[in-house]
């Protein structure tokens, strides 16, 4: 779909581990220096470039003394230690063979969570983009806990997109693109060339990770796909080995899929990406079922008088879950009031206080509205 093939943009890159390392699980310079080469080539011609590289646990654990990618956290741990080091010189030294300096990011889900270290985060990639820096993010392995993990980074190219405002996310692993059914286990499957909205029969039909390097499969690439659809991002995925896939890709004629924002696609912005994909909520409230619709419709504020029950506890300014009298997730939001300030309003009786907006629509953000779960 080439109508804006010189276009410069502004682009995230996902390569997965088995994309970067040998059939034995140590770092393939020959891979490296073909996407970074491409990488290169996309810089040359005015392209932003953001690239989320996996591969520290399957560069390292060589290294590290074991036969096989370990399995226990703090063999990952140290092996990602080793195979961090090893990846960043790699890519920094084919890098400035271009003329292009290279740096790292390491981020946790918790500088997500917390939007002032939300914001710096942003802040330091606008920077180093804006300076033509090539920023390499990974997730920190070495010091992240099961809690604070993205789970895979499908997801936090996806969300490393929403935060950089991309114009594309592309996606390479050892995959060309989406099927309509496991090409694996029928010859017949066709790949689905250009795809507009995430149906529950594409989420039923993604499989598991089919390679032992990487950690995600197609479900997690499905689930990176609707962030990034979510907000306003179109995605392609692709397989990393195909000759020149990362400069067709951005033209729109590489082998693959591309997924296609629409007019009728969810585009959220800063604010609300930030409430629905990486905060921390830290309480519940339990509405009424009457405005249960209206809210989802994004029609309306949460006012104290919609409000059943309060769980836990959180401070003015928090983002708390909101929850109908059966306990189904409607969605997330920035809240107006304390536990305790809430709590203390159920118990006054008035219209005065009935009226007292607790979450405003624009800081509300609905999973139905998304039709994907908020807080991943």
């Amino acid at each position: 779909m080439p109508t804006q093939q010189h276009k410069k943009k502004r682009v995230v890159i996902k390569v997965g581990s088995s994309s970067l390392t040998s059939r034995h699980g140590e770092i393939s310079r020959r891979k490296l220096e073909k996407l970074a080469d491409e990488i290169a080539l996309l810089k040359d011609d005015g392209h932003e470039i953001v690239f989320v590289s996996s591969g520290a646990v399957a560069a390292g654990y060589r290294k590290l003394g074991c036969i096989e990618r370990p399995t226990s956290l703090p063999e990952k741990q140290a092996a990602a230690s080793i195979g961090q080091g090893l990846l960043i010189e790699a890519y920094s030294e084919i890098f400035l063979s271009h003329g292009y300096v290279a740096s790292q990011i390491l981020i946790t889900r918790s500088d997500f969570s917390d939007e002032y270290r939300y914001h710096n985060v942003r802040n330091t990639l606008n920077v180093l983009l804006e300076r033509g820096i090539i920023p390499i993010v990974n997730e920190n392995d070495t010091v992240t806990v099961d809690r604070l993990k993205f789970g895979d980074n499908d997801t936090l190219s996806a969300k490393v997109a929403g935060l950089v405002e991309a114009d594309q996310l592309i996606i390479l692993s050892d995959i060309d693109g989406l099927y309509d059914s496991d090409p694996r286990k029928n010859e017949k499957a066709k790949l689905l060339e250009k795809v507009y909205e995430i149906t529950p029969e594409i989420e039923e039909g993604a499989g598991d990770s089919g390679s032992n390097v990487g950690t995600g499969g197609m479900k997690s690439k499905i689930d990176a796909v609707k962030i990034a659809m979510a907000s306003g991002i179109s995605t392609f995925l692709g397989k990393a080995s195909i000759q020149n896939i990362l400069g067709d890709a951005i033209k729109g004629v590489a082998r693959g899929t591309y997924f296609e924002v629409t007019n009728e696609s969810i585009n959220l912005n800063q604010k609300r990406q930030w409430i629905a994909f990486h905060s921390g909520p830290e309480g519940e409230i339990v509405i009424n079922q009457n405005v249960r619709t209206s809210i989802a419709d994004h029609k309306h504020s949460i006012f104290s008088s919609d409000i059943t029950k309060v769980k836990g506890q959180f401070e003015k300014g928090a983002v708390i879950r909101i929850l109908d009298h059966e306990g189904e997730r409607i969605g997330l939001g920035v809240v107006n009031y304390s536990n305790e300030d809430l709590e203390r309003l159920n118990k006054i009786s008035g219209k005065e206080v009935e009226r007292l907006e607790v979450v405003h629509f624009d800081d509300l953000v609905c999973e139905l509205e998304l039709s994907l779960p908020v807080g991943v």
